[in-house]
């Protein structure tokens, strides 16, 4: 009888997806539904900073009063980079690990306290920041200090993301014991696994740079060296996006997966790319030092000349192999017609894969080149601490990890929420939107930066100032670009989020969903999955013969993959002609 009911109460813990026939753990897709819920807040509170921020950086509008402008880039930052990003990432272990696996989560209840230690220590660092106790901005360099308790919400917020990482690890030894699934781990749970390793290094390291801060800042101990802290909190600052990136790329997998049937290239080849990521990540946050005097030339060189490109290797790889998969994928399909009519023929009213799309573009196309560029330590000189740099990880922050999380929350909502997306017409523009505001946005900032004008930086005027500094007039234009771009991404950023609240607590029920028919709110992906042909082997037999073998079967990617190749030049030679003109080279 016992048995009995404790097998009863096993099988009432899940529920099966009425799109993919997986069990779902209901506690995991409780913890899953928090963090994004509080993700999504976070979203919005980094958002009206955001557009308060652009319209103070616009010169000519100039909104802000110097104080609010540093206290508003302080919680933009926090906001943005930590909050949204990091109980979103929450979101993907526990979805990853459970869902993907048809494992149970592991100690769900300890999950909750986790959640709770996230919450109390992100609530602690909002209070700080908007009273004015902590404007020391998103670095926190010293001497500048805020209240312990800004340094203690840190800390408490970085426990709980460190115990449901641990957690995590523990879901997937339970499901390899239990025998949830067979063979190795899908690519996206490797994907995710990846980022939570990352995850474990740089919580580690905001442990050994944050807990002597906080220890400094209730005057236990005397100082804390500027230099010191710069080079920990880099490995802490820098790695944590690229946290995201490997989020962010697992995505690219699955959305690539649920929206065209793409197909995997070479399973050994991206777990590869992802293990780069853990080996060397860390040690290219070094190009955030290259101006600082305390590093020998040596030190500079050998992170970011060498470590850091094994780590953009890894990142090429995933920017050739995901289209490429989504080619083939297409191809596989029946859609060979020409070089890109896979292209034209792909679901581009689909949110969840024009997002994907967008998001791969853009932080290839903006995000990658000028980071590889600005990392170099020659070029970094007439680069650092200018607008550059924001330009840059807009374009791969935001451009390319929020998007590929906006999109990724189209095909949540339905799956995990049960929900039909609401404002079905609204949410197919909305990649759209967001992504043409944030490519405004980050060229205008590029440009800017090109000319000099500083980041983190109140009045380009200097109206105060003993002297007088002219910019050339052409950064108006670009700033007013900037601005622009600004404005349009950040009403983006507030349809989606009207979007996810509308859908999650106001939205229709999904409802007997029968396949093959369209149901507006819901995407086609989850409709009309994307199927191969029984002769699936065949067919790619064949188009792998019909072309040159140096091109394989993707021809399209192989052309994108030359046009990128080719503005990649174009523009580091372009920075190195630059400096060469600065040093009155040749």
């Amino acid at each position: 009888m016992s048995a009995t009911l404790t097998a009863s109460g096993a099988a009432d813990a899940f529920r099966t997806c009425a799109f993919t026939g997986r069990r779902i753990h209901r506690q995991a897709e409780a913890l899953v539904k928090a963090n994004a819920v509080v993700a999504v807040v976070s979203l919005l509170i980094g958002a009206i900073a955001a557009l308060l921020l652009v319209l103070t950086r616009w010169q000519a509008v100039h909104l802000l009063p110097a104080v609010w402008y540093y206290r508003i880039l302080g919680v933009h930052g926090m906001n943005m980079l930590i909050f949204f990003i990091i109980y979103f990432e929450m979101a993907v272990l526990w979805f990853t690990s459970t869902a993907l696996l048809n494992a149970r989560p592991a100690n769900p209840k300890l999950g909750w306290v986790n959640f709770g230690l996230m919450l109390l220590g992100t609530i602690l660092v909002e209070w700080m920041q908007w009273s004015g106790k902590a404007d020391v901005l998103f670095t926190s360099y010293p001497p500048l200090k805020a209240h312990p308790i800004f340094y203690l919400g840190i800390i408490l917020f970085a426990v709980g993301a460190l115990l449901v990482v641990a957690q995590f690890f523990a879901t997937l030894v339970i499901a390899k014991r239990e025998k949830t699934y067979e063979g190795s781990l899908p690519l996206v749970v490797y994907g995710a696994m990846t980022a939570a390793i990352i995850a474990v290094i740089t919580l580690l390291h905001g442990a050994i740079i944050y807990i002597p801060t906080f220890l400094w800042s209730i005057g236990v101990i005397k100082s804390v060296d500027p230099q010191i802290y710069r080079m920990i909190w880099w490995a802490l600052g820098h790695s944590s996006q690229q946290i995201n990136v490997a989020a962010m790329v697992a995505v690219w997998y699955m959305l690539s997966a649920l929206t065209v049937g793409g197909v995997v290239l070479n399973e050994k080849v991206s777990r590869s790319a992802f293990v780069l990521y853990v080996l060397f990540i860390s040690m290219a946050s070094a190009h955030h030092l290259l101006v600082d005097p305390g590093f020998g030339p040596a030190w500079k060189v050998v992170n970011t000349s060498y470590f850091m490109y094994m780590a953009v290797l890894a990142s090429m790889i995933h920017g050739f192999t995901v289209p490429a998969g989504m080619e083939l994928g297409m191809r596989l399909r029946g859609y060979t017609q020409g070089l890109f009519g896979w292209l034209r023929r792909a679901p581009w009213g689909d949110p969840g894969f024009s997002g994907m799309v967008f998001s791969v573009v853009v932080f290839g196309f903006v995000g990658g080149i000028t980071g590889v560029t600005i990392g170099t330590e020659q070029i970094n000189i007439i680069a650092h601490n200018t607008m550059r740099i924001p330009g840059h990880f807009h374009a791969t922050v935001v451009s390319g990890t929020a998007m590929a999380f906006m999109a990724a929350t189209y095909y949540l909502l339905p799956l995990v929420f049960r929900r039909k997306v609401a404002f079905w017409g609204a949410a197919k523009i909305q990649p759209y939107l967001f992504a043409i505001g944030m490519l405004l946005l980050s060229m205008g900032m590029t440009f800017a930066g090109s000319f000099g004008v500083p980041r983190r930086h109140w009045d380009i005027s200097f109206s105060q100032a003993p002297f007088s500094v002219q910019f050339n007039p052409a950064v108006d234009l670009v700033l007013a670009v900037m601005g622009i771009g600004g404005i349009m991404a950040v009403t983006g950023a507030l349809l989606f989020i009207a979007i996810a609240v509308k859908s999650v607590f106001f939205g229709e029920p999904l409802g007997e969903i029968v396949p093959g028919r369209a149901v507006a709110g819901v995407p086609q992906g989850l409709t009309n999955p994307p199927v191969h042909p029984a002769n699936v082997d065949e067919v790619n037999e064949r188009l792998h013969r019909e072309n040159p073998s140096w091109i394989g079967p993707t021809p399209g990617t192989m052309a994108l993959v030359g046009i990128f190749l080719a503005a990649f030049v174009v523009y580091y030679f372009t920075n190195w002609k630059l400096l060469s003109v600065l040093w009155k080279v040749g």
